[in-house]
């Protein structure tokens, strides 16, 4: 079994209220080790880099933002002046660019088995409301849909974190240089899979 790798972004807003350790402390305590942290203003390239630049991307997060919004009884052509998802996708993007560089990221680099599932169970739904308590999501965001909506702009959900296992990779090695990866073992990792 191989280890994974995930990559956590503590967004302006995590970093703006003082979340940092409560946050990082979650994935020490499951057994994730981290093997990468940086403080640091997320350039814009770099965001660009991070969130695909494809018509897939674009179109799924404008079908996204065009469901979000009819659920709630919303017309987005109003808000975006379209109801093509590709062009809200694009609008999105933009958005996000500028709310991740409202203040410092914190980033970080974990690793552990089934990290990836770990991490998005720790991490709660993307949506603050529908986040589980006792996720991070969940016990921390307070940001809504509606809220979002109404000063278009992306909703504040404290982290990022990678979502798929090839995401994990791509994302830590966008946001760290090898050598700023450090491989060493965790005390207990001898105890929970010896060789």
């Amino acid at each position: 079994m191989n280890k994974q790798k995930a990559l956590i972004i503590i967004k302006p807003d995590g970093v703006q209220r003082g979340l940092i350790g409560k946050i990082t402390t979650r994935f020490e305590q499951v057994g994730l080790k981290i093997i990468g942290l940086k403080f640091e203003w997320a350039t814009e390239e770099k965001i660009i880099a991070h969130y695909p630049e494809t018509d897939t991307w674009f179109k799924k997060v404008g079908e996204r933002t065009l469901t979000n919004y009819a659920k709630k009884g919303l017309d987005a052509k109003k808000v975006f002046g379209t109801d093509d998802a590709i062009k809200i996708g694009k609008t999105v993007k933009k958005w996000l660019i500028n709310y991740l560089q409202e203040s410092p990221v914190f980033i970080m680099a974990v690793e552990g088995y089934e990290c990836i599932e770990i991490v998005r169970k720790l991490s709660g739904n993307t949506i603050p409301v529908l986040a589980n308590p006792g996720t991070i999501r969940g016990d921390f965001s307070h940001d809504s849909i509606d809220l979002a909506n109404e000063q278009n702009r992306p909703l504040r959900n404290i982290i990022h974190a990678s979502d798929t296992v090839e995401d994990g990779e791509k994302e830590v090695s966008l946001w760290f240089e090898k050598d700023e990866l450090f491989d060493y073992e965790r005390a207990d990792e001898k105890i929970m899979f010896p060789s």
